[in-house]
């Protein structure tokens, strides 16, 4: 039977929700497929092209690349879309998933390594990355020859981390193998700590500001939602449970009637992104659009999310709807969102800015956002502008003498 055609967007929002439920993908993963994908919907909308399906992918792509010799990003591009396509013909994704093998001498003390890990309480996730590296050093190391722990030296290591193409992972192998050495030098396995011969990485995945807006702004993007509408006064409580309380699109795809707490005007929930429980306390503002959008405006469903879409089929919001409805609310406003993020999570960043302005104490702000740590907070800390300003020291005023020094870069 032929495959039935669907819009962009339908097709889309059913990847990305199968790519999150089916593999955990990260939000960060998700927009940078669906950044990818859009070129089709360019193609598209360039050749009057209104349903999506697997032959207008391919087209795209010998339309676009042919046979020339592509780009590292473009082959990314390629590769993304082939699983578009992919998606769209079968309704499933089979990635290619990287085989552990952690056996022989080494591969055991690697394997009580990872259960020292778990031991710890580590996400799967980061438990699988460790998993990961280990084996590919592992590797490594047999095609070297190497088959016991005592034969491992600093060069090794070292050749092993420089061989990795990509910086991100090269970092993360290091946090890896400085992990892995000290455990072994910490258990008397090794008589020298190799972990502090491997340098540490400079790598920052986080050296952009994060992108914020200011209390009047926010404000203004706040005021300008009509709230008239089915889907207004939806997009509403939605907004203001990102700008006022700051929580992700995730956490607020995932809210669930259970979450809300009204007579003790609480709202409670585990994140999405932490798996930690989170609790806050339901502004009036906050709960009231909530009470509006529920009595007036929310397609009557059986299911047990808050949000759901606003035209048949009725079904939850996914966090990439959530992004949409916010930047969408960003680019009617008349807000000047140039060289700016303006989705849910600059909201995230700008309550955050609010609070350090109001000089809120750091562990205050962390259970605020649901941070796990306070060192995951302090990376808002670098949009506290006034509290830098602050912290500035004069600079003492140079003697004329310096400039006409004997001697001196300035003498004459």
């Amino acid at each position: 039977m032929e495959k039935v055609k669907e819009t962009y967007d339908e097709a889309i929002s059913k990847a990305i929700k199968y790519l999150r439920e089916r593999f955990s993908r990260s939000d960060k993963t998700l927009r940078d497929y669906q950044n990818r994908w859009r070129r089709v919907k360019s193609y598209m909308d360039l050749h009057n092209i209104s349903e999506i399906d697997a032959s207008v992918c391919r087209d795209y792509l010998l339309h676009t690349f042919d046979n020339r010799d592509l780009t590292k990003y473009e082959k990314e591009v390629v590769r993304n879309i082939n699983i578009l396509i992919e998606f769209l013909e079968t309704g499933a994704v089979q990635f290619k998933k990287e085989q552990i093998n952690l056996d022989g001498p080494i591969g055991a003390l690697m394997i009580h390594y990872i259960s020292f890990k778990k031991d710890q309480r580590l996400h799967k996730s980061t438990i699988f990355t460790h998993e990961c590296h280990l084996s590919r050093f592992l590797r490594f190391l047999k095609d070297n020859n190497i088959e016991v722990i005592t034969k491992v030296c600093l060069i090794h290591i070292l050749t092993f981390i420089i061989s990795i193409s990509m910086i991100a992972s090269a970092s993360r192998a290091i946090q890896v193998l400085r992990g892995f050495f000290r455990y072994l030098y910490t258990k008397q396995i090794l008589e020298t700590d190799l972990s502090i011969m491997i340098p540490r990485s400079n790598y920052n995945p986080q050296n952009k500001l994060p992108s914020t807006y200011s209390k009047e702004e926010v404000k203004k993007l706040i005021a300008s939602v009509e709230r008239s509408s089915f889907k207004g006064r939806r997009n509403y409580a939605i907004i203001l449970l990102a700008a006022r309380l700051g929580l992700r699109s995730s956490d607020i795809a995932n809210l669930k009637f259970d979450n809300l707490f009204w007579e003790k005007n609480m709202i409670r929930f585990v994140q999405y992104k932490t798996d930690k429980e989170n609790e806050l306390h339901l502004l009036p503002e906050v709960g009231n659009a909530i009470i509006d959008y529920l009595k007036y405006s929310r397609q009557h469903s059986e299911e047990p999310f808050v949000f759901l879409t606003s035209k048949s089929p009725i079904k939850p919001l996914t966090t990439m709807g959530i992004g949409n409805i916010v930047q969408s609310a960003f680019a009617k406003s008349g807000i000047d969102i140039k060289n700016r993020q303006h989705g849910p999570h600059a909201l995230r960043h700008s309550l955050a800015q609010r609070l350090l302005e109001q000089q809120t104490m750091l562990p205050v702000i962390s259970e605020v956002l649901g941070h796990e740590n306070t060192e995951s907070t302090r990376y808002y800390l670098r949009v506290d502008l006034s509290s830098m300003q602050q912290c500035a020291l004069d600079v003492p005023p140079v003697s004329p003498s310096f400039y006409s020094q004997k001697g001196g870069i300035f003498y004459d």
